[in-house]
């Protein structure tokens, strides 16, 4: 009878199993490895990418901020330019109201009214004096209000009062208010506005029918 050793035979098969277990478990490794580095490298560069698009943003948002400051700056500038030219123009037409505020004056002040005081202070005139009655002050004021120069009339004072002596002592009415005067710019753009209006109103009438 012939017997056959075969503990060599499977001692040599288990050893190449062992070392292609090895083997494919450090391809395993090595392919392991190899994806985490290109997942790395991969994420790195997506990171990389947004910090550049994070930067560039941050770059436009300081530089738009520059620009933003500047149109403010400038829109200051504008706005102080046209101050000063408004107060230019201001100062040249208020040159002429004395002229005007007397002319009015002149034209508005109704029988029966003597002025003592007229004082400008700014936009606003002081006036004083005497009328022969509470009647001729009322119209003085209504003369004020519906002028075109003139504006927003107030009463401060109106009293009767005792003027002169003995038998030419006579009773009238002592009166003090002020009103407002208008620049030209203001009554350029009243006239304005009323042709706007009345060029609505005109525009909202509808046509006759024939």
């Amino acid at each position: 009878m012939i017997r056959i050793n075969l503990l060599p035979h499977r001692e040599e098969k288990r050893k190449e199993l062992k070392s292609q277990f090895y083997a494919l478990m450090m391809m395993s490794g090595l392919v392991g490895a190899a994806v985490v580095i290109l997942v790395g490298l991969f994420f790195s560069a997506q990171l990389s990418a947004q910090t550049d698009r994070n930067a560039f943003i941050t770059a436009e948002n300081t530089e738009l901020d520059i620009k933003i400051k500047e149109v403010a700056n400038l829109k200051q500038e504008i706005e102080a330019l046209t101050a000063r030219q408004q107060a230019v123009e201001d100062l040249q037409g208020d040159r002429n109201q004395p002229v005007f505020m007397m002319n009015e004056l002149v034209k508005l002040a109704p029988e029966g009214l003597y002025l003592t005081l007229i004082k400008q202070d700014g936009q606003r005139i002081a006036i004083k004096g005497y009328a022969q009655s509470h009647a001729v002050v009322g119209l003085f004021v209504n003369e004020l209000n519906s002028s075109e120069w003139m504006t927003k009339p107030e009463i401060i004072q109106n009293k009767a009062v005792g003027l002169g002596q003995g038998r030419d002592a006579k009773r009238v009415i002592e009166f003090d208010l002020n009103v407002g005067i208008r620049r030209p710019r203001e009554l350029e753009a009243a006239a304005a506005s009323a042709t706007d209006t009345e060029a609505a109103k005109k525009k909202t009438v509808a046509p006759k029918v024939p």
